[in-house]
């Protein structure tokens, strides 16, 4: 049974934390946690804390089963675009720069591989 996690509004663009995301799709738990503890990318803690939730939501659905019996994977994980701040930065001759603060949504899915 799958056990989904969702982390929103992460202030990281979503371009950076889909390097992230794309070093642990179809990884097993294990390895997955392993990459993103040594991983040297701002997104890391994040992404590890929301693998660490998937699993906690998985061992709350599947109560008998044991983690390490059970062969996790991760499933799915996608990054969406979430709200953009807009600021305005003063320029040179009277001008203002548009500054656009970007952040994203984080999908994770993990399940047992038969």
């Amino acid at each position: 049974m799958e056990a989904i996690a969702k982390l929103n509004n992460v202030p990281t663009s979503p371009r950076k934390m889909r390097y992230v995301v794309d070093l642990i799709r179809n990884k097993p738990v294990a390895n997955a946690l392993s990459t993103l503890q040594y991983l040297d990318k701002a997104g890391s803690v994040y992404v590890d804390k929301l693998l660490r939730s998937a699993i906690a939501n998985w061992q709350a659905k599947n109560p008998d089963l044991s983690i390490e019996d059970a062969n996790l994977h991760v499933t799915r994980v996608f990054v969406d675009g979430g709200r953009v701040l807009k600021r305005l930065r003063p320029a040179p001759q009277g001008r203002a720069h548009r500054i656009r603060k970007r952040s994203n949504h984080i999908t994770l899915a993990v399940d047992s591989k038969a």
